[in-house]
């Protein structure tokens, strides 16, 4: 047999036997199941809301249920285990098996699958979408969709995350298709992140007060210890300081007016009698005429010397 009749063969057989085990044991809450393919043989597990029923008195039914699946599918050494869910209400198989019993009881579909999506999410689940098609409430056939949560519809994580379960309700007006997808809790989404929170600029922040106080009463301590020796030599030096001080104003005092007073005589020549000549002040340069050059020069130009 070719490869890629292989696999379509695996695929009709898997989904045939699913069909068959929701007939046989719709019961005892059926909720899937999964092929392991061994040496040993095939080992098939079911999963189920009530485990004894798929067994049976002394094991009855699961023999049957083997011997059957040993004649119909031509199965190497079929081996049948039955396990118990815990939860059903994050089995989507089970959901749907619910939701069509209801609306096959009675019930308005759109109060069942509302009460279906509420027992869901309470669960945990992540995220939850019911989808009901048929004739609903008149002779045209529909779709009705309820949606919670998150849900993916296309790429991987649809086969990797979402589990979906579908089951029939087969009312006067005609079958009804009840499909179930749930996201269970703990599910590792794509598109999930997480902010991480800062705390070191906290602990910086909280470690350096607690620093400074300690600075301080180390400086207090020392400071305590010289403290009468000390306040001599800072009295000392405030004086020092303040004669410093005092002396620096005097002087600039007489500077000030020492050059109030150059300022003052520059502005008048004085007189030829007293110094035989006059002097003047111009652009910070001293000039005088006197009876040798009668004209004003400046005072340190040299003179030559009369032969």
């Amino acid at each position: 047999m070719a490869i890629e009749k292989k696999f379509v063969q695996e695929g009709y057989v898997k989904a045939s036997m699913d069909e068959y085990f929701s007939k046989q044991l719709s019961k005892a809450g059926y909720g899937g199941m999964e092929i392991n393919r061994t040496p040993m043989g095939t080992q098939i597990t079911v999963y189920a809301e009530k485990p004894g029923m798929v067994i049976g008195k002394a094991g009855k039914v699961i023999r049957k249920l083997t011997r059957d699946i040993d004649r119909m599918y031509d199965m190497d050494n079929p081996q049948i285990d039955a396990q118990e869910v815990k939860r059903p209400e994050l089995n989507a198989q089970m959901m749907a098996s619910r939701l069509a019993s209801s609306i096959e009881r009675g019930w308005y579909f759109r109060k069942a699958g509302h009460n279906t999506m509420r027992a869901i999410m309470n669960a945990g689940a992540l995220g939850c979408e019911i989808v009901i098609s048929g004739k609903l409430t008149g002779a045209r056939s529909r779709v009705e969709k309820m949606v919670n949560g998150y849900i993916k519809h296309a790429g991987k994580p649809v086969d990797e995350i979402v589990d979906e379960g579908f089951a029939t309700a087969i009312k006067k007006l005609g079958t009804l298709g009840c499909k179930v997808r749930i996201i269970p809790p703990g599910a590792v989404l794509p598109d999930a992140f997480d902010i991480r929170e800062v705390v070191e600029a906290d602990v910086v922040e909280a470690v350096a007060p607690e620093a400074a106080k300690a600075d301080i009463t180390e400086l207090v301590g020392k400071e305590s210890e010289g403290e009468v020796a000390d306040e001599e030599e800072v009295v000392e030096v405030a004086d020092v300081a303040e004669t410093e001080v005092t002396e620096e104003a005097s002087a600039e005092k007489v500077e000030d007016e020492s050059s109030v007073g150059e300022a003052s005589v520059s502005d008048d020549s004085i007189p030829v009698e007293e110094l035989g000549e006059e002097r003047r002040l111009v652009d910070d340069v001293w000039q005088h005429k006197h009876d040798s050059y009668d004209y004003w020069h400046p005072v340190s130009r040299v003179h030559k010397e009369e032969k």
